[in-house]
């Protein structure tokens, strides 16, 4: 595996990670009534990778699952992502 592959994955999965700390961060806020963190900041999470933590926040905290906008932004990042993984793997392999 080549190092900038190497690099790509430790990226995916720190970012992930982050992403799902910082939804559990949100989720406890909002369980507290407290300032919360921007939506923006946590689609902003989504578009540099951190979808698949992202859903499994949403799945898992139960956080972020019915609000409409929200949704429909984290949606079309995700599926560029998927597509664009998927399009990778075609091209690459």
């Amino acid at each position: 595996m080549s190092t900038f592959i190497r690099i790509l994955l430790i990226y995916f999965v720190l970012i992930n990670i982050a992403t799902f700390i910082v939804r559990g961060i949100d989720k406890w806020k909002a369980r507290k009534q407290k300032w919360r963190i921007k939506e923006k900041t946590l689609l902003t999470l989504v578009a540099v990778w951190g979808w698949l933590w992202a859903l499994a926040g949403m799945e898992y905290l139960r956080h972020k699952t019915i609000k409409g906008k929200f949704l429909v932004w984290f949606r079309l990042w995700a599926g560029l992502w998927i597509i664009t993984i998927i399009t990778s793997l075609i091209l690459f392999s």
